[in-house]
């Protein structure tokens, strides 16, 4: 729900900006023994709806999450900031840039874990996007932020065509999983609808699961590309959220993630959302490890891994953006 828990979260809001403040709770311990991107994404989202819904004074819903790097773990007991701020608006849209910071809660300055680019829509009744006031920036800080959202627009159209061009078929050999259940009432947001913060989760779960089972080892979420809402997932829809294995490098496992939804009285399930993880196996000490390189079958298999690579150009183009290390190494683009 895209709500806080008074008591332990309070935001400070400017015209622009929310910054959401509270303790990382045991609860939010992750199989990673930290806390998992999908939680990580879920605060994401929710402070940048809360961003959002401040400035646009109406219902907003999630359309895109860009490019987040999980950096650096963040702990059970950390006092966590995240901290979103509308950088460029269109008709109906707000970019919205959200940065995960966290630290000791008995002092010092927190350390940035992620950051990334949210685009919220605001609608009406009606479920149809309606207009939001106009951000004007203010300082050369501003006007920076507000040229790469804008320039990022190309780019996430560029990706938008790639993804558009693919087919996912049973011709594919790669490892692959789905989950399936019902949405339940506690992933209602106020819309009356699960908000994309608990689809994050369901996503960061299944490539989980996928490279875990490829690899034999434990892994965790390292990237996130280019999170795409499509239409609204209902509570009490059956839920399929689809993993597979596309690409490996080294150290690196690309998972694409397809959810679909529908309703149980049956009918064609539809796309609701898509992703592009990264994943990285990890020893005993929590250090990434080398896995098994996978080698494509089916004509099927060549074309997701050659797409997988031209995703990685094209993000690597982007204004203000850089590739994790681990990716440019394996990858050929250092």
């Amino acid at each position: 729900m895209h709500t806080t828990d008074s008591a332990q979260r309070l935001a400070t809001e400017t015209s622009n900006e929310v910054t959401l403040r509270f303790l990382a709770a045991p609860t939010d311990v992750g199989h990673s023994g930290s806390v998992d991107a999908g939680t990580v994404l879920e605060w994401v989202d929710k402070a940048a709806y809360a961003a959002a819904v401040g400035w646009a004074k109406a219902y907003c819903v999630t359309a895109y999450v860009g490019n987040i790097h999980f950096a650096d773990p963040v702990n059970v007991g950390d006092m966590v900031e995240v901290t979103a701020t509308i950088v460029y608006t269109g008709r109906s849209s707000m970019h919205i840039r959200t940065v995960v910071s966290s630290g000791d809660p008995k002092g010092g300055a927190p350390t940035m874990r992620s950051q990334c680019l949210v685009i919220f829509v605001a609608v009406g009744a009606d479920g149809r996007p309606i207009a939001v006031p106009k951000f004007a920036p203010r300082t050369d800080a501003e006007r920076e932020a507000e040229a790469h959202a804008i320039a990022r627009i190309a780019v996430r159209d560029e990706i938008a065509k790639s993804m558009e061009r693919q087919e996912y078929t049973d011709a594919g050999t790669a490892e692959r999983v789905v989950l399936r259940f019902l949405a339940a009432p506690t992933d209602v947001n106020w819309g009356g609808k699960v908000h994309g913060g608990t689809v994050m989760k369901w996503i960061d779960e299944a490539a989980y699961v996928c490279s875990a089972r490829y690899s034999g080892r434990d892994t965790v979420a390292v990237f996130s590309g280019g999170v795409r809402f499509y239409r609204p997932l209902l509570i009490g829809d059956v839920v399929e959220v689809e993993a597979r294995l596309v690409y490996t490098g080294n150290k690196g496992m690309h998972i694409a993630v397809h959810v679909r939804s529908g309703s149980p009285r049956g009918g064609e399930l539809k796309l609701t959302t898509y992703c592009l993880t990264v994943m990285v196996a990890r020893d005993e000490t929590g250090t990434a490890v080398p896995i098994p390189p996978w080698t494509p079958v089916s004509e099927e298999d060549r074309r997701l891994w050659e797409h997988a690579r031209e995703l990685l150009e094209i993000r690597g183009r982007a204004p203000g953006n850089r590739l994790p290390n681990h990716m440019l190494e394996e990858n050929g683009y250092t």
